[in-house]
């Protein structure tokens, strides 16, 4: 898994142009339902955007019924990776959020995106608790050495103080 800067994910709000050419190419399937199918995906390719913050990940589209999916990290159990042969040929693909929410379908999809693998790289670090933000007054974790130095540290401290007990006891 390759180092992601969080700030082109936090950059990232709308789906690549290529997405409407995916959903122009899925709506000539249906011939003679082309208008009908091609009207939704237009309104959604121009309504579609994401966010990415510091808290959670979140998309929303629709004009007449608006939806909206706001999920932390802490919430998303699996990232999946979706790309058909239309997709590939367009260099996009989708990223699929599952939670624990009971649905084998995924909560949420960032779909038509370029950059699909550096957002699903960026979400299971998140996801898995690296690069968070540590509060105020927290130390970081020791390194070897500096660990090894503090066990000793602690291992000392703890025969002064046994050695302090047992003389106590010989004066009683």
């Amino acid at each position: 898994m390759k180092q992601v800067n969080p700030a082109e994910i936090y950059a990232i709000t709308r789906p690549h142009k290529n997405l409407f050419k995916l959903y122009l190419m899925q709506s000539f399937i249906g011939t003679v339902l082309q208008p009908i199918i091609f009207i939704p995906l237009y309104f959604r390719f121009h309504t579609l955007k994401y966010k990415f913050d510091e808290e959670g990940v979140s998309a929303s589209w629709g004009i007449l019924f608006r939806r909206e999916i706001v999920l932390t990290y802490s919430r998303i159990q699996d990232i999946h990776l979706s790309r058909n042969i239309f997709e590939r040929w367009l260099g996009i693909g989708t990223v699929q959020i599952q939670t624990a929410a009971g649905s084998s379908s995924a909560e949420l999809s960032i779909e038509g995106t370029d950059k699909f693998e550096e957002i699903r790289d960026f979400l299971y670090s998140r996801m898995r608790g690296h690069d968070k933000v540590k509060p105020a007054g927290v130390a970081a974790p020791a390194t070897g050495g500096e660990a090894v130095a503090l066990l000793r540290e602690i291992h000392q401290d703890l025969r002064a103080v046994r050695e302090a007990v047992e003389r106590g006891k010989g004066h009683v």
